[in-house]
């Protein structure tokens, strides 16, 4: 008897897209198509708007997708860190240099016009983060919308956002408080095939890591002469060190040889590699070890979909913003 062969392929695009049609075996009422019938084109003009921002300034991609990574970690993914205010969580030291907030309010402005009081800010950010990505080379994936805009936006609940400098433990508890694993972690923390970070929150790894007037040990020696030249002892720290050596705007596993390789940037990502806890994980995005490969970018859509459900907002609760900087 023959036996039909199955495409891998195959096996993981159906495994993400159950995983995204729809969240509600999760307690969720998200839903792929949540607008089909109420605003039709919403897909379309938040695609628009992003591809907008991008094609004038690449470096944006980057920018949304961390906006949405703030935004779910504080609070659910309810559109909060879009609000402006003298205390509002955009101005949590760990939200200083968040940006991108303008790609939102030209989505919203436009979805404002076409069909008004339908579309919540914070499903504009999720599909925004996905349109982001996917500009930049990444997968697409479907993205479950039925988001309602949170009413409550405060500095202080930023403080347990995931740090540049927390040790593996730490990222694995701040994102099981979430209800992310840490195949989860490691793949969102990927994310940082795009974008950069200054150099005052790395610095300290080039010069005197912990106290020992020596660089961190899990730095490659060739590539530290590079990040100290960047970086100079006693500088600002304001210049900023693309995070994905060599591929800063493009969508790919190149951050995971980078690890590999003993270039990470951020102490929080190199740890990724040198940790035994997430070493698999990252080996299994590279096909290393003789262990069944990741594809980090179908992966990474299925993360995102699951982090995109934090806490959510949905039916009566919260509201549907007319715009994104403030509560109605």
């Amino acid at each position: 008897m023959k036996v039909a062969s199955i495409n891998t392929m195959d096996i993981l695009t159906f495994l993400l897209l159950a995983t995204t049609l729809t969240t509600m075996t999760q307690g969720q009422v998200t839903r792929v198509g949540f607008y089909s019938t109420t605003c039709p084109r919403v897909e379309t003009i938040v695609r628009s708007a992003v591809q907008s921002a991008v094609g004038a300034d690449p470096t944006i991609a980057a920018g949304i997708l961390r906006v949405f990574f703030h935004d779910c970690f504080v609070n659910g993914c309810d559109g909060s860190v879009l609000i402006d205010g003298p205390s509002s969580e955009k101005t949590g030291p760990p939200n200083l240099s968040l940006r991108g907030f303008e790609v939102i309010d030209a989505a919203k402005s436009q979805l404002e016009t076409t069909c008004p009081g339908v579309v919540s800010c914070s499903d504009i950010l999720a599909l925004a983060a996905r349109d982001a990505v996917v500009q930049v080379g990444g997968t697409s994936w479907q993205v479950p919308l039925g988001r309602r805009d949170g009413l409550v936006s405060r500095a202080s609940d930023t403080a347990n956002l995931p740090a540049f400098n927390d040790p593996i433990s730490v990222q694995i508890r701040k994102f099981a408080d979430k209800g992310l694993n840490i195949q989860d972690l490691v793949t969102l923390v990927g994310g940082h095939t795009i974008g950069t970070g200054a150099c005052v929150v790395f610095s300290y790894r080039l010069y005197n890591f912990n106290g020992t007037n020596q660089p961190d040990p899990d730095i490659d020696p060739a590539f530290l002469p590079q990040l100290r030249a960047l970086c100079p002892n006693g500088g600002d720290g304001s210049t900023r060190v693309g995070l994905d050596t060599g591929s800063v705007n493009r969508f790919d596993t190149s951050y995971f040889t980078n690890l590999r390789n003993g270039r990470g940037v951020l102490e929080s990502d190199a740890k990724l590699w040198s940790d035994p806890t997430t070493r698999p994980i990252v080996q299994r995005f590279l096909g290393l070890s003789g262990l069944l490969g990741l594809r980090f970018n179908v992966e990474f859509g299925r993360s995102m979909v699951k982090m995109g459900n934090i806490e959510l907002k949905t039916g009566s609760q919260g509201e549907i913003r007319r715009v994104c900087r403030s509560i109605n």
